[in-house]
């Protein structure tokens, strides 16, 4: 299990980042949808903040167990768009935009030397602060970077395949339809990569784009 061994305040953490993460990524798509001429996300209750519109009960605990999961797909009709393929793209590309951003918010005590400065108190209180936001930070940061490199991954019903669909020559669109006709089994086939560790790769580029935004 993802949890074993772990502190509570670290999974409180690591909660808590689970909720944030997935309410304001599902909130993008809805937010992104609606400003493009879809109401359709308003009228399902979607563009809100509150998490229980967006936490799925089974993405949820696939991410306590296995470190990757999703929040409820926020439903858009595309020919609602002024312009469908392109405002499309635009939609699916909010999700993992805004957890890019989420990090990068995240990374500003680092940069300020916040952590640092809490270290520095000296002492238990120094030792408790500086570990407590050092820990949470890098939770938060490393969750978000995982789940925009996740979701970029091409396939449906990932983000990565709308945005590739939308940059994509006309001609490959049939490629894509029959890729959505099995979309199921290729995001199951992920999932039990993920279990199996295959999916290790991701973390390269997640520990780069840490330190390129953290400076640590």
């Amino acid at each position: 299990m993802l949890f074993s061994g772990l502190s509570l305040p670290v999974i409180l953490a690591f909660l808590l980042t689970l909720v944030i993460s997935i309410d304001f990524h599902e909130f993008a798509h809805a937010w992104s949808a609606v400003e493009l001429g879809d109401n359709t996300p308003r009228l399902q209750g979607r563009l809100t903040l509150n998490p229980l519109a967006h936490l799925d009960p089974i993405g949820s605990l696939t991410m306590l167990f296995l470190g990757l999961g999703w929040g409820k797909p926020v439903i858009v009709a595309p020919w609602n768009f002024r312009n469908p393929r392109r405002d499309m793209m635009f939609t699916a590309a909010a999700g993992p935009f805004t957890n890019l951003l989420l990090a990068l918010v995240a990374a500003i005590p680092y940069r300020l030397g916040l952590v640092n400065l809490a270290y520095a108190q000296g002492g238990a209180v120094g030792a408790m602060l500086g570990n407590g936001l050092d820990a949470f930070l890098y939770i938060f940061i490393s969750t978000n970077l995982g789940l925009m490199l996740f979701n970029l991954i091409p396939v449906g019903p990932l983000d990565g395949a709308n945005i590739l669909r939308g940059l994509a020559p006309r001609e490959w669109d049939g490629f894509f339809d029959v890729m959505q006709r099995y979309q199921m089994i290729i995001i199951m086939g992920l999932f039990l990569l993920s279990y199996m560790g295959g999916l290790s790769f991701l973390n390269v580029p997640r520990q780069l784009l840490f330190r390129a935004i953290t400076g640590q």
